[in-house]
C-alpha cells in the first residue's frame, strides 16, 4: 500500500502522487475519489475549446426533439475527466502515456450527471528498452450517479520503477 505523503521535515509534508510500476498487481482496482459532476460550463467550455461544435452538444432548442430530450456531455469531456481522476492511483509516477484502446461510449451522460471512475490493473510487464521503467495497462470505467456505466476504456502507461525517476521529491 502506497502512502499517500511523505515526511520532508518534522512536522512538515508532502503529498506524492502515484504508484511505481513494483506497487502495481493485476487485478487490483482503484476507485478514484471524489466524483465529478459535469456541468453546463464544463460541457459548452469544452466543446467550443475542441471545436466540437455539433448541436447536440449544446444547443437546447434542438436537442429537445432528440431522443433524449436535452444536450449530450460531449464524449471527449468524459474521457478527459475519467483520465484525470485516475491520475494520481495509475499514473501519477508515468513517463508517457502509451496509448488509449477501446474506448467504448456506453451510456449518454448528462449536465448534471456525477461520475465515479475506477481503474483495474490488467497488465504489466518490464520495459525491454528501459531496464529503470515498466509498462501497465488499466481498464478504467466511469459509472454515474445511479451506478451505470457509461464509458469505459484501457489505457497504457509507461511507469518508473521504485528508486528511479525522483518523483518523491
Amino acid at each position: 500500500m502506497r502512502d499517500s505523503y511523505i515526511e520532508v521535515s518534522p512536522g512538515r509534508f508532502r503529498e506524492v502522487q502515484g504508484r511505481y510500476f513494483d506497487d502495481f498487481v493485476v487485478g487490483h482496482v482503484y476507485e478514484h475519489r471524489p466524483g465529478r459532476t459535469i456541468t453546463d460550463a464544463d460541457n459548452v467550455w469544452f466543446t467550443l475549446l475542441t471545436m466540437n461544435t455539433h448541436p447536440a452538444h449544446f444547443d437546447y432548442e434542438l436537442s429537445k426533439d432528440t431522443e433524449f430530450g436535452k444536450p449530450l456531455v460531449v464524449s471527449p469531456l468524459t474521457i478527459a475527466i475519467m483520465t484525470g481522476m485516475s491520475v494520481s492511483d495509475t499514473s501519477g509516477k508515468a513517463i508517457a502515456n502509451l496509448g488509449w484502446d477501446e474506448v467504448r461510449m456506453v451510456k449518454p451522460l448528462f449536465v448534471g450527471d456525477t461520475i465515479y471512475c475506477e481503474s483495474e490493473v490488467l497488465d504489466k510487464r518490464e520495459s525491454k528498452s528501459r531496464p529503470e521503467q515498466g509498462i501497465v495497462t488499466f481498464k478504467t470505467t466511469a459509472m454515474n450517479q445511479h451506478g451505470d456505466v457509461v464509458a469505459h476504456y484501457k489505457r497504457t502507461v509507461l511507469v518508473w520503477k521504485r528508486g528511479h525517476g525522483n518523483l518523491d521529491n
